[in-house]
């Protein structure tokens, strides 16, 4: 069973064609589970419109933020394979045969995607040479992170050893793509499986090089690999 895992917050300009771009690939006992941030527009209206059984939502009482509603989405997964999704990208039709393949010699595995303005429009052919990727576990846990949540799907198992989100964490993306190079077998891949997305409104981080200043980026570094020295 596939678990799909989409934090959402104020998305109704993009969510539906997300969606149908997700819920052609996946299967009739297969999930998408939306965690709301308490949005304002009009996000769950167009959700619920789909009517689609495969969905559930659930929503927060209060604004959690981007990383702690990624959590609430992958604590919810009931999947033997989850895969994060943002609100606002479009997926390549043939994602989840490629990822699933990928997953045979693998537990966690990101792929690579295209980088598009918000009209899908791409702009750079390839995230990995955008972002200079190098997928060495202890390169990537000093000098910085490689992983792109949207891109990333694994196994159960890996979010059973992920769960619970140390406090504090300020990525997602980094913390589950460490535990899944530290604990399991990670693998990447240069297949091109999303169009993402980069317009005003993402929650998640631009593409591109982090404009923090570099002790701030050895902090949120040691931050990790505190978490990961938890888990052992």
């Amino acid at each position: 069973m596939i678990s799909v895992c989409i934090p959402t917050f104020n998305g109704e300009k993009y969510i539906e064609s997300q969606l149908a771009s997700v819920l052609s690939q996946i299967g009739r006992n297969d999930e998408v589970i939306i965690s709301d941030d308490c949005s304002t527009d009009g996000t769950l209206d167009v959700i619920e419109r789909i009517g689609d059984e495969r969905i559930k939502i659930s929503t927060n009482s209060s604004n959690l933020h981007y990383v702690k509603n990624v959590e609430n989405a992958v604590r919810a997964a009931s999947g033997d394979i989850i895969f994060l999704c943002d609100q606002d990208d479009v997926w390549v039709d043939n994602k989840v045969s490629v990822t699933l393949k990928a997953l045979e010699q693998a537990d966690l595995v990101v792929s690579n995607c295209y980088v598009t303005d918000g009209n899908l429009k791409v702009t750079h052919d390839s995230y990995f040479a955008l972002r200079n990727t190098k997928p060495n576990k202890y390169l990537a846990l000093m000098l910085g992170s490689p992983y792109l949540g949207c891109c990333m799907a694994f196994k159960a198992d890996v979010a059973k050893k992920a769960l619970p989100f140390p406090e504090y964490i300020t990525s997602h993306d980094t913390w589950l793509g460490n535990v899944g190079a530290f604990f399991f077998r990670t693998k990447f891949i240069d297949d091109r499986l999303i169009f993402y997305r980069r317009h005003g409104g993402n929650a998640s981080i631009l593409a591109g090089s982090s404009k923090n200043p570099y002790y701030l980026r050895l902090f949120n570094r040691l931050k990790i690999v505190r978490g990961l020295l938890s888990r052992l």
